[in-house]
């Protein structure tokens, strides 16, 4: 019986896949070729989590692959209706984004109270300036996104002593539905986005949201950057509708020079690192190929997601 053939949609660095060698018969291909390439291939890998060119190349003649990977925490990159309506079976990485993601939002949080923007623009004026800051513990968050990284960032600012809401699709026991999100983010000091994109949440967080927070609120996305209508946020900072925020991805990537987000008073903007640490690549590939020997082996696969609604499904996920 012929080895599965493995496609790769490839970016720099590649990824490790040593383990898999005379296993496998391994192609590699950019976007450019992927359409072409795809009937050959039983499984396709999507190592370039940047690029929509599945969703571009899915729709066409011959067959497809019976599984498809990507190395991110969301699909939305991945899905077009042929793909959904397809028997081809869509997994995620987990287990690898959410504690990273989870510090680096409380570090956004501790950056805020304590206003290290502001210490280190008077530091580079070489202005002395005495201020105060604000006291973390006990101000209120909401945390929108009850998935894995969502819970994560709860656990951690609970820790410090924060007030958490968490917020999902539906309430079930400690987590709130999404109609009490108003309610919630009315009081909150903060307001955390880690939820998935999907078509019923694309431009949720938008002037009518951003004219319900607080003056002294923020808000940080380090989710999806199309679920926040950007020129809205940058209004309300300019306004001071809300104190502050944070975004980690944005509706367009990477955000050009000449993007006015840039220069948006109190808006702290990062290349969509939150969950890059050191050797998260290497971490990764092992997490599909441990997956990879599951397949062959004929085991159910682990972070299937349910491609209707965009993310794993609830009996994958711990509650």
């Amino acid at each position: 019986m012929p080895a599965p053939t493995l496609l790769v949609l490839d970016t720099a660095p590649s990824p490790r896949l040593g383990r898999l060698t005379g296993r496998t018969c391994v192609r590699y291909t950019d976007e450019a070729g992927l359409a072409a390439r795809l009937p050959e291939a039983d499984v396709l890998l999507v190592w370039d989590v940047a690029s929509d060119a599945v969703r571009a190349a899915w729709p066409g003649d011959g067959p497809r692959p019976g599984w498809v990977h990507t190395a991110s925490a969301g699909v939305d990159r991945l899905l077009c209706p042929e793909l959904v309506r397809s028997d081809t079976v869509v997994t995620r990485a987990r287990g690898i984004f959410e504690r990273p993601v989870a510090e680096y939002v409380t570090g956004l949080v501790l950056a805020f109270a304590k206003d290290l923007p502001g210490t280190l623009e008077f530091q580079h004026r070489r202005q002395w300036r005495h201020r105060e800051s604000t006291r973390i513990a006990g101000s209120r968050a909401v945390v929108v996104g009850a998935g894995p990284i969502g819970r994560e960032i709860t656990r951690l600012l609970i820790t410090l002593g924060v007030q958490v809401a968490l917020v999902g699709r539906r309430a079930r026991r400690t987590i709130h539905g999404a109609a009490d999100l108003d309610r919630l983010a009315a009081m909150a000091d903060w307001v955390i986005c880690a939820a998935p994109l999907t078509e019923s949440n694309r431009g949720m967080f938008d002037a009518r949201f951003f004219g319900l927070m607080q003056p002294s609120a923020h808000f940080i996305n380090v989710g999806r950057g199309p679920l926040v209508v950007e020129d809205d946020l940058a209004t309300a900072l300019r306004r001071r509708w809300i104190a502050g925020a944070a975004l980690d991805a944005f509706e367009q990537e990477p955000l050009e020079p000449q993007s006015p987000l840039w220069d948006v008073p109190e808006l702290i903007v990062s290349p969509h690192m939150s969950g890059a640490t050191t050797g998260w690549r290497d971490q990764l590939g092992e997490q599909f190929v441990e997956m990879y020997e599951q397949w062959v082996a004929g085991a159910p696969l682990p972070n299937v997601v349910d491609k209707r609604r965009g993310y794993v499904l609830v009996q994958d996920r711990s509650e």
